[in-house]
């Protein structure tokens, strides 16, 4: 059996951790499982988190978004770290966040992320300089002195992984796997099955909020997701539109409402596209207040429509049929609950979400209602 990276006797004297990773809502529908498996082999250990912003900018105008990113919600609502380090979106707080946590002395860091892997080799480093830090280490040219200097920083390291290599694995038993090498932790597939729990405000908040929209109680409803962070992974809002009425054509949908998700940035544009074509049976919703807004509404819904994104993957967590929209690129971001999800995949390896068309995803949506799932 591999020795873990960590060992037994370090983690046993340890008080504290701290995990640093560039999290996406995505990560941690995943990640959540494994850090809870950590807080229960390690209950002695108190865990900090440092959510790295790679969106970090200096303009000051695109600060209150990014202070807001709706990550921060659930990580605080789940009560397992003790501290959260949440304001790396501004070069100046990313240097103070720096200093607060040299002032820790973490007898253990470890780095989750991906990108530019040896920015976070050095960075682990900087943030505890006599502890024990641990990165993921990609392979390197020989010539590439910085690279070589930033991996030689680190205790131990979590080799790299691509998409090739997987075999066919999902991303939850990848991010397993890193919690077995680090510390000995096993994890089984159904404890790797996503979670989230929503508080009672935010269902009622749901249920109010769709009524006030004109949203009869006990309506059936879908909820449809175009947006991505990337163009490449995103549908045109319009397919979405002309998706939900030609939904309605068919008896099963007949008298169902549709819940479009809209990012804030398009809010306004989504609101004149949605008055122009007097669409019947949809409202346009984004989760600007609190994340809890997204799952409490997802979980009311009888069938999910996204793009490979978040919701796609908080379907599966609130347990609601989703029909996913996807590339070819990451097969590891497969929706991981098989019995309750379809994926339409593009045709070709490279290609865009765009080369879906909307009969391609209602001939989905009827063969399902016609099994009766």
């Amino acid at each position: 059996m591999q020795q873990q990276l960590i060992s037994p006797e370090l983690l046993q004297k340890s008080d504290k951790i701290l995990f640093v990773a560039h999290l996406a809502l995505g990560d941690f529908t995943y990640m959540q499982n494994c850090f809870r498996a950590f807080a229960r082999a390690y209950p002695h250990i108190r865990m900090h988190l440092w959510v790295d912003e790679v969106r970090r900018t200096p303009d000051e105008s695109k600060w209150p978004h990014l202070k807001k990113y709706a990550l921060y919600d659930w990580v605080r609502a789940t009560g397992m770290f003790e501290r959260i380090y949440d304001q790396t979106y501004s070069p100046q707080f990313y240097k103070e966040s720096i200093v607060q946590a040299q002032a820790e002395n973490y007898p253990i860091v470890v780095s989750f992320a991906v990108l530019v892997r040896h920015l976070y080799a050095e960075l682990v480093r900087k943030l505890s300089p006599h502890g024990f830090v641990v990165a993921q280490k990609k392979r390197v040219r020989l010539f590439d002195i910085r690279k070589h200097l930033a991996y030689r920083k680190l205790d131990a390291f979590i080799p790299a992984y691509k998409s090739s290599e997987l075999r066919g694995e999902h991303i939850s038993a990848l991010y397993a796997s890193w919690f077995q090498q680090l510390f000995g932790i096993t994890t089984s597939a159904h404890e790797r099955f996503p979670y989230v729990d929503i508080p009672a405000v935010w269902q009622q908040r749901a249920q109010e909020d769709l009524e006030t929209q004109g949203v009869p109680q006990g309506a059936r409803l879908v909820f449809l997701n175009a947006f991505s962070k990337s163009d490449e992974r995103s549908w045109p809002l319009e397919r979405m539109f002309e998706l939900s009425q030609r939904m309605r054509q068919t008896p099963a949908w007949r008298d169902a409402w549709f819940v479009v998700n809209v990012v804030p940035e398009k809010m306004d544009q989504a609101r004149r596209m949605l008055a122009k074509s007097k669409l019947e049976n949809v409202t346009l919703f984004s989760a600007e207040e609190n994340f809890f807004q997204l799952p409490a509404v997802l979980s009311l819904c009888s069938l999910i429509v996204s793009v490979e994104t978040a919701v796609m993957h908080l379907a599966n967590a609130v347990h609601v049929p989703v029909i996913a929209l996807m590339r070819q690129t990451s097969p590891e971001w497969v929706p991981i609950d098989t019995a309750n999800s379809t994926i339409i995949s593009v045709k070709s390896r490279k290609g865009w979400i765009t080369e879906i068309e909307v009969d391609e995803v209602l001939a989905c949506v009827v063969a399902r209602e016609s099994l009766g799932v």
